[in-house]
């Protein structure tokens, strides 16, 4: 092998059609001798890459303390989700003896190694952040995370009174022995491990305890210290285990496949006693991670390992605390100089003037079709406003929605029941299938259908993640179709987390296409063309694929900007690749998984990459063509969609243009900020890397607080107009 070619360096091994390909460059596992195609990013761990930028969020100085370890839980939660998806299907791939490679070259077991390796990195950073650098700053602003050993006897009395009373009663400990097999541990329980000794007998015992979530894990001393759960009662096992030795105590965590995997034929069966079957299956589902303390012996760690069927490297030991998730809580201290200013979101402008004078968001929308940002503008008073005032309204004939993530107090839903209630025809798609949220949707599936709402669950083998609601009324000189097509749930709480778009609207086109839409997903029909929507799987690959191909058209002087959650799929990839050569200019604004490498001499040399994280979770997809249309202006759209093979081709998606001049303007306004040289946002480096970029000294003020200022802006010179 030449000294040229090297892991790490790419390679060109074929030019074709004006796209230079690119080999591994002697990039390989040494063990199989595969080599990797360095044109793509591994799609698992680019997703490391991300958690590891929200991970750098807790590092900025610029953000104020709590929210830091806020960022701390977020990443937790994040990898704890990781395992329980992602890996569980690395894992599963493992063991059903598959070989077939990922975009980049790695085969599943390459994968899983190379993750490894990764996770342990990424645990050791985050643990590194949260002792050696945020625990002293949050004690030095007055917020102490302590052990029992920092503890008077005052403090430890109370604490032992506090444990008798709400914690003693409700532990179970579960003792190993020939009478007693090893416990079951569910998916991301916090337990902990003990062994326990006679000193009579000398017979020893290893003793699960689980610690239950139904009392806080960071307990409080007083209002400025706190204590974790474990150390509490670690300090009362003798009381636990009376006349018995403890010889050691450890905490221990175990995550499970949590992925639901259903056939097309449990689908056309039953899909809702499906859903349900298997989430009773999966509480039982393999483990796929053990997390200890490295307090931990060896005997103790063989234990559980082997009772686990756990293979050693899938155990990651911490010097901190585990499941970080826990400092979520420290968000509900009163401490307003520890957190970020509150951003009261406005009403939208001329909603804001409809309420003045009592006029329905029907009437706004019959003016002109509404473009509403998220959490910028309050979704309170827009879409829950649209869907609560057809549910009252008597003109109101009909309502449809889909609902993907609902959430669990929703007043949406209780809009649409009560809709039912009076009579309205109500028909609401709940998609079961949604991750983490099918326990939740089944449950609002069934109050909907005992309210008399008409409930469908989707099409066999899709996923139906498009959020789009159609409204029809009765306006006395016509029926109106009313839509809403958004870039998010219908989900208030996420409503006030996460950047989103939602579009308002009465267009005959868009009307008619929405009432198709929903024709094709509750009944038994064969879709046809759309009028105004972009539709997938039938229609978005191609549709996507004819707008890069007009800016191809023009060479240099094409231009697009793409902003959405993640760009993984290869075939898309590969378009983007091909704009690049032909000299388009390409900016993506990518917030997670990005497969494709940026700035490649050859390859990709006029793409450029970008990541913005902020306090706001940046959720909305705005696709922006710049001279597409047969105008040779420019192509505005937004939807639930990115270019992932699983929404191009296994979900139900929607993406609508966007022509108004003055929507246009916004998502213009919103793409700017995003993009400016003068924010601070993480750029992808060609060797598949990320760097923070931007002001070193300070985070604010970031592109989302540069939107605030100006929605903010705008909005007081709509109400003064």
């Amino acid at each position: 092998m030449g000294s040229d070619r090297r892991p790490g360096r790419l390679t060109p091994v074929n030019a074709t059609n004006g796209i230079t390909e690119f080999g591994a460059g002697g990039a390989t596992i040494p063990a199989t001798g595969v080599p990797f195609d360095e044109r793509f990013v591994n799609r698992e761990l680019s997703w490391l890459q991300f958690n590891e930028r929200v991970l750098d969020l807790a590092a900025e100085d610029g953000i104020p303390l709590l929210e830091r370890a806020k960022f701390v839980a977020i990443a937790s939660a994040n990898l704890d989700e990781f395992f329980q998806v992602r890996v569980a299907a690395v894992r599963d791939q493992i063991a059903a003896g598959l070989e077939i490679p990922a975009a980049d070259g790695r085969t599943p077991l390459q994968q899983m190694v190379a993750i490894g390796e990764r996770v342990e990195q990424f645990i050791e950073r985050q643990q590194s952040l949260f002792l050696d650098v945020l625990c002293p700053e949050l004690a030095r602003a007055g917020v102490h995370i302590v052990a029992w050993s920092d503890l008077d006897e005052d403090d430890r009395s109370r604490l032992g009174a506090y444990y008798q009373e709400r914690i003693f009663p409700i532990l179970t400990p579960l003792a190993v022995d020939p009478g007693h097999p090893f416990p079951y541990i569910s998916d991301l329980a916090l337990s902990m491990a003990a062994m326990v000794a006679d000193p009579e007998t000398g017979e020893r015992r290893f003793v699960r305890l689980k610690i239950p979530d139904v009392f806080p894990r960071l307990i409080e001393v007083d209002p400025s210290r706190f204590i974790p759960a474990e150390e509490v009662i670690a300090a009362q096992l003798p009381g636990l285990f009376v006349g018995m030795n403890v010889e050691e105590w450890t905490t221990f965590r175990v995550t499970r496949n949590a992925d639901l995997s259903l056939d097309e034929e449990e689908e056309a069966d039953d899909l809702l006693e499906a859903v349900e079957m298997e989430l009773r299956r999966r509480r039982f589902k393999r483990p796929v991670r053990l997390e200890v303390h490295e307090s931990i012996s060896d005997e103790m760690r063989s234990l559980l390992i082997r009772e686990l069927d756990l293979d050693p490297r899938n155990v990651y030991r911490h010097r901190s605390m585990l499941d970080l998730r826990c400092l979520f809580s420290l968000m509900s201290l009163d401490r307003p100089d520890l957190k970020d200013r509150p951003w009261q979101p406005s009403m939208a402008g001329r909603l804001a003037k409809a309420v003045e004078v009592e006029r329905s968001v029907f009437s706004v929308i019959r003016d002109r079709s509404l473009l509403v940002h998220h959490p910028y503008e309050s979704f309170a008073s827009s879409v829950e406003a649209f869907i609560e005032q057809a549910a009252d309204d008597p003109r109101v004939q009909s309502i449809k929605m889909t609902l993907y993530r609902a959430g669990g107090d929703s007043p949406i839903i209780r809009s649409l029941i009560r809709a039912a209630e009076r009579g309205v025809q109500v028909a609401v798609l709940v998609e079961l299938k949604a991750r983490f949220d099918e326990a939740t949707n089944v449950q609002w599936a069934k109050q909907l259908e005992r309210a008399g709402v008409h409930v469908v669950y989707g099409i066999i083998g899709l996923k139906t993640h498009s959020k789009i609601a159609l409204v029809v009324r009765d306006d006395g000189d016509q029926l109106r179709r009313y839509c809403h097509i958004g870039t998010g749930n219908y989900n208030s709480k996420t409503a006030r987390l996460y950047e989103d778009l939602g579009y308002l609207t009465c267009d005959l086109d868009i009307g008619a296409d929405a009432t198709q839409l929903f024709n094709h997903l509750t009944g038994y029909s064969r879709s046809e063309d759309y009028r105004t929507l972009i539709v997938a799987p039938r229609d978005l690959r191609r549709r996507i694929e004819s707008l890069i191909d007009a800016e191809i058209a023009l060479g240099s002087k094409g231009s697009f900007t793409l902003k959405c959650n993640s760009i993984a799929d290869p075939v898309m990839i590969e378009k983007l690749y091909e704009a690049s050569s032909a000299g388009v200019q390409i900016d993506l604004i990518v917030r997670g998984i990005c497969c494709l490498r940026a700035g490649v001499p050859g390859l990709s040399d006029n793409i450029r990459v970008r990541s913005v994280l902020g306090r706001f979770l940046e959720h909305s997809r705005i696709y922006r063509f710049d001279h597409a249309d047969a105008s040779g202006g420019p192509v505005h759209l937004i939807g639930s969609a990115d270019l992932m093979p699983r929404n191009l081709d296994r979900r139900v998606e929607v993406l609508v243009p966007i022509e108004h001049e003055r929507h246009r303007e916004w998502l213009d306004r919103v793409l700017e900020d995003l993009s400016a040289s003068d924010v601070v946002r993480w750029e992808l480096a060609p060797e598949g890397t990320w760097h923070r970029a931007g002001p070193v000294d300070r985070f604010s003020p970031d592109a989302q607080e540069r939107i605030q200022r100006w929605v903010t802006e705008r909005q007081e010179q709509n109400r003064l107009a």
